[in-house]
């Protein structure tokens, strides 16, 4: 199973990622993109990676705002897999904005 990263780890590799914020619990993002198709686009290409990472984030969708939560539930907190998945997540992001 995944370790669950110390609050110096998260906030290290918060310093490397667009936008996020958390703590050892869990860690999010809001991105605006430049209309609702756009939103939804990154939205099925965060799915699509998602799907190849076997880990998926949480997703709120609100016109063209999205937030994106990330934790790893079986381990308890936020580890690796979450912050590899936030940086796709930025890249796709700005691939689409």
């Amino acid at each position: 199973m995944a370790q669950v990263l110390d609050a110096d780890a998260v906030r290290v590799a918060l310093a490397g990622l667009d936008g996020w914020t958390g703590d050892p619990a869990g860690i999010s993002r809001t991105a605006q993109l430049r209309t609702f198709p756009d939103a939804i686009a990154v939205v099925a290409r965060v799915a699509v990676v998602a799907e190849e990472l076997d880990h998926h984030p949480d997703i709120d969708i609100r016109w063209r705002t999205l937030t994106f939560r990330c934790a790893t539930h079986s381990a308890g907190g936020v580890t690796d897999r979450d912050i590899e998945l936030a940086r796709h997540i930025d890249q796709l992001v700005a691939e689409q904005g």
